[in-house]
């Protein structure tokens, strides 16, 4: 096997990576959302339920309630169908927007985004889909619903394990550097190793030539 089919093979698990990891970018993923929001903020409420049924046509709308911490009921908060968005609940006008998905009714983002939260966003907030799937001969709905109780502080506080998984996830960048680098010597020395012992053969065949051709000559003066 040649040096360059060698460095082929072993590029080929990393080639492969990376074509996962391209298929994997329009792919859905359920996130749970923050639960903690920062006083006179910005803050995302995240709502996302994945569509199991890729290849099924399917249409969906989503409804957000609002329950302060001192109330007793959920009140209508956001509704968002055919792409337009309406705020029924006077306390988030004008502090509220959609920020889910987009240009597209199949919706499987159903977050929203408050502005200027305040400590009276304290409370639960309930998101329900709709989604309806279309068949060749009927229709299937389902209703899909996430619950999400959220504390408004005056400045964001970390828990250990948003700490724990930051650093886990540099050790686990700092450690694939290190192993591309080494795969990167190691394939380095393999080719060198084999253009040298390629050299060398070369040289050896190269001399065995010569030594025949002078041989030759010799028996060729000899006979004359």
């Amino acid at each position: 096997m040649s040096a360059v089919q060698e460095l082929l093979l072993m590029l080929l698990p990393l080639t492969l990576l990376a074509c996962q990891v391209s298929l994997c970018r329009g792919a859905c993923v359920e996130v749970d959302s923050d639960t903690e929001a920062v006083a006179n903020q910005g803050f995302k409420l995240g709502c996302i339920s994945c569509k199991m049924r890729g290849e099924v046509d399917a249409r969906a709308s989503v409804t957000w309630h609002f329950k302060a911490a001192d109330e007793t009921e959920f009140t209508p908060l956001y509704t968002y169908e055919n792409e337009v968005g309406n705020i029924s609940d006077p306390r988030f006008y004008e502090r509220l927007d959609w920020n889910g998905s987009k240009n597209t009714k199949d919706l499987q983002d159903g977050s929203i985004y408050i502005l200027n939260v305040t400590f009276k966003d304290t409370g639960t907030y309930h998101c329900v889909f709709k989604r309806v799937f279309t068949y060749s001969n009927y229709e299937y709905q389902t209703s899909p619903n996430k619950t999400i109780v959220v504390n408004v502080v005056p400045r964001l506080t970390r828990g250990l394990a948003s700490i724990l998984s930051e650093v886990m996830m540099y050790v686990s960048i700092i450690g694939l550097q290190l192993w591309l680098v080494v795969e990167m010597i190691y394939c380095y020395r393999k080719i060198s190793a084999a253009g040298e012992e390629a050299l060398r053969e070369s040289a050896a065949e190269y001399l065995a030539i010569a030594s025949e051709s002078k041989d030759n000559c010799a028996s060729v003066q000899m006979a004359e």
